[in-house]
């Protein structure tokens, strides 16, 4: 919710919608001097994003779910049993919302990684840049580099193949 499917949704609509608006004068619409706004997306997206968060928290509680936020860990005990930053919990049902974060290779192993951002980063942009390189070819990835490119931004893709299959 917070850096994946909704706000790479949010920002899918906004690529949809301006390659719409390059297709309408082939459609018979004059559509001059239009201009693409990132902080605007920007500011609607975490403010959506931002507004699902309060829900689901809501939900949550209304359901009567405890959240513990931390990090936890199984214990070794034949109850079903966590340890979150020292303390214990026991309930017969347990979920772990793992969530997930990119790694980030140390410059050591590949120059100038630490000049990058992860796809994460890309929802903390403040402006669209004028320039982007993508690395990788995953879903992600070429999701995030049509979204830029879609928007203005002059994007690359770089894979790690010695040819394209």
């Amino acid at each position: 919710v917070n850096v994946g499917c909704v706000p790479k949704k949010v920002m899918w609509n906004a690529a949809v919608h301006a390659e719409f608006v390059h297709d309408h004068a082939d459609y018979g619409f004059e559509t001059p001097g239009v201009k693409f706004n990132w902080r605007t997306i920007k500011e609607k997206r975490d403010a959506y994003v931002r507004r699902l968060n309060e829900i689901y928290e809501n939900n949550i509680k209304k359901a009567h779910i405890d959240i513990i936020r931390g990090y936890g860990k199984f214990t070794a005990s034949p109850e079903p049993t966590i340890e979150v930053d020292g303390k214990m919990y026991t309930a017969p049902h347990i979920l772990i919302a793992t969530g997930g974060r990119p790694a980030v290779p140390p410059d050591s192993e590949i120059p100038g990684a630490s000049l990058g951002i992860t796809s994460d980063g890309f929802f903390d942009l403040e402006e669209l840049p004028r320039r982007s390189v993508i690395v990788g070819a995953g879903y992600i990835a070429v999701e995030i580099a049509g979204i830029l490119s879609t928007l203005g931004s002059k994007s690359s893709l770089l894979i790690r193949r010695d040819k394209v299959l």
